[in-house]
């Protein structure tokens, strides 16, 4: 059977590469060099679609190669294809080869005669093209956690302390929870960061090469992370208030930066104005308090008022009902709603808390709250890969058009992860990242926010055991794969830590280490200096134990950089793209001229079109 070839990776055998806009069409070849073939068919199902199996006949065309053309005319969704070489044998048996992927990978094609072990290929379609704005595109982005940041007041007292919590004696305290016999929390731990405290810190921002910041949850709540909204139209007491928000937002945009703020629009907190169960908000006032309340219907009781359904079964996060009408136009209704009122302000973008467990339909609702403003971007939470997620038994579709702009990046940071600790190889590495590439539409690849640490992750710090070098692999990394870079508040200054909530430190303005700093900030200015690393077409490759990614922006310039993520010196050998790169051996060898790079070390270059 190795006389039957397929590629997905490869124009020659698909055309165009990845996925595909609504209503275009597809070429694929496959080379079949059996002797006596019957027929080689197209096999293809588009998922929900009403046409079912479809089975296109491949005409042959010379070289032992079978061509069709199929166009996507069910609308934008999960296609999925495989094919069917029907030959005779030398007995006159007529037997089927099918050709699938290798477990849906995409790439080259896996032979088999028995369908019940084959994998169809995944084939994305959107509805169109859906480009960020061209600040977000070309940004870097800082993630701040507005408690740990920097407390901005005079004599560093604290703004409107929270009852029944603690406040820790000095900054570099290590952050702990005070939980129950059931392991509940019941005092929360606060440093004091606030708003004026990232007001003053903009010109330390700029100096690092921030462009934008995407601030963890800012509105009124009783936790430290304030994922449990008490007040989605209150800036929180501890934070500042609305007035010092609006200046915030003023300073930013004078030094021509943009603020995305977090939307948790999937659950509010128990204590909060909606459901105020212990009653800080008026005996009357909540759903919990007030079968009669406004907010009632917001929540699914099981049997009122104690047993109600909560966000993961925890107690402290009710669940809010998306499909209620009354709940929808508060979060994004053109009049009076939650996405109004803060975007109308001059907000520059939202990123939506647990994404894939908000339906479709909602997150469409709120692009639309979003397209009422030019120039905004909608990001999402989405930890796998977005584009064939299946969360409550429904496949998603936010990434297929009029929905999510891009999603956090996990999918890369575990790739970047999993080589720098050994548990990929860079083959392996570079053929992950092409399935990713091959999954997303073009759009969403590079709008997706890159990471390699947030407040949910342990620090990347610790997680590569303060291994400097591998830190500056992973910082490269994150800064030359495509989509937009984001440095998790105090990674730049060498913060530690391993899981909640050891990775929310206070940051260390008198400790800032030096050598992670120069890392990051050398890294921002490569990125705002080279072009191709914005908008460049992305070709990943390996080469003797190295990983490559090229970067080409067309009549402008290429970018490559390699890896070495082993404990040996190597130099680049018999280049392996999983892509075929639009350049010459010529160039590339004179771009790779004299690179040995030692372990742990990397190489990166730039080269200028004529």
């Amino acid at each position: 059977m190795t006389a039957i070839y397929f590629n997905s990776w490869l124009e020659e055998y698909k055309q165009p590469f990845g996925a595909i806009e609504k209503g275009a069409a597809v070429t694929f070849s496959i080379a079949v060099q059996e002797s006596i073939v019957e027929q080689v068919l197209l096999v293809v199902r588009k998922e929900g679609g009403e046409r079912g199996f479809e089975k296109i006949n491949m005409s042959p065309e010379e070289h032992h190669h079978y061509i069709c053309t199929y166009t996507l005319e069910q609308g934008a969704g999960l296609y999925f294809y495989y094919f069917e070489i029907i030959k005779k044998e030398s007995d006159q048996d007529v037997k089927t080869i099918y050709c699938g992927s290798d477990q849906g990978k995409g790439g080259e094609g896996v032979l088999t005669y028995d369908s019940g072990n084959l994998h169809p290929y995944q084939l994305t379609c959107y509805e169109k093209a859906d480009p960020a704005p061209d600040w977000y595109r070309k940004g870097i982005v800082y993630q701040i956690f507005p408690d740990r940041f920097y407390n901005g007041n005079p004599h560093k007292e604290i703004s409107q302390p929270k009852k029944n919590t603690f406040i820790y004696g000095t900054w570099k305290d290590e952050p702990m929870y005070i939980k129950d016999a059931e392991g509940e929390i019941i005092r929360w731990d606060f440093y004091g960061g606030n708003l004026q405290g990232i007001i003053e810190k903009i010109p330390y921002l700029k100096e690092l090469g921030v462009t934008a910041l995407y601030l963890n949850p800012i509105f009124e709540s009783a936790s430290n992370h304030r994922y449990d909204t008490g007040d989605y139209l209150a800036i929180d007491g501890m934070l500042g208030d609305e007035k010092t928000f609006l200046h915030l937002l003023d300073c930013l945009h004078e030094n021509d930066m943009q603020l995305i703020l977090d939307g948790v629009f999937s659950h509010v907190g128990r204590n909060s104005r909606y459901f105020n169960y212990d009653g800080r908000y008026g005996e009357g006032v909540g759903a919990y308090r007030n079968p009669k309340s406004r907010y009632r219907q917001w929540f699914k009781f099981s049997d009122y008022p104690e047993d109600y359904k909560s966000w993961w079964d925890v107690r402290d996060l009710p669940e809010a009902d998306k499909e209620n009408s009354n709940f929808q136009q508060f979060i994004y209704g053109e009049k009076e709603s939650v996405l109004e009122k803060w975007t109308a302000m001059g907000v520059d973008g939202w990123r939506l808390d647990v994404a894939d467990e908000l339906p479709d339909f909602f997150i469409e609702g709120i692009r639309q709250a979003v397209n009422r403003y030019p120039e905004k971007v909608l990001l999402g939470e989405v930890w796998e890969d977005a584009s064939n997620k299946i969360s409550y038994g429904h496949r998603r579709q936010y990434i297929f058009g009029n929905s999510l702009h891009g999603v956090m990046n996990y999918p890369f940071r575990d790739i970047i992860l999993s080589l720098l600790l050994g548990k990929h190889s860079a083959q392996e590495a570079a053929e992950k990242l092409t399935v990713l590439q091959e999954n997303y539409p073009a759009d969403i690849f590079a709008n997706n926010l890159n990471n390699i640490g947030t407040h949910d992750s342990e620090r990347i710090a610790t997680l590569l055991d303060n291994h400097f070098s591998k830190l500056t692999l992973a910082v490269g990394l994150m800064f030359v794969l495509p989509g937009v870079p984001t440095i998790y508040y105090g990674d730049e200054a060498g913060v530690t830590g391993g899981k909640d909530p050891e990775n929310r430190k206070f940051f260390p303005w008198d400790a800032i280490d030096p050598d992670a700093y120069t890392c990051y900030q050398e890294w921002t200015q490569k990125r705002k200096a080279t072009e191709a690393l914005v908008y460049g077409e992305f070709y990943p490759f390996y080469s003797n134990g190295l990983l490559g990614v090229l970067r080409y922006s067309e009549q402008s310039q290429f970018a490559l950089y390699l890896v070495n993520a082993q404990n040996q010196t190597a130099s680049a050998e018999e280049l392996i793209f999983t892509r075929k790169p639009p350049i010459s051996t010529a160039i590339l060898e004179e771009m790779l001229a004299d690179a040995v790079i030692s372990e742990w070390g990397d190489y990166f270059v730039v080269k200028e079109l004529s």
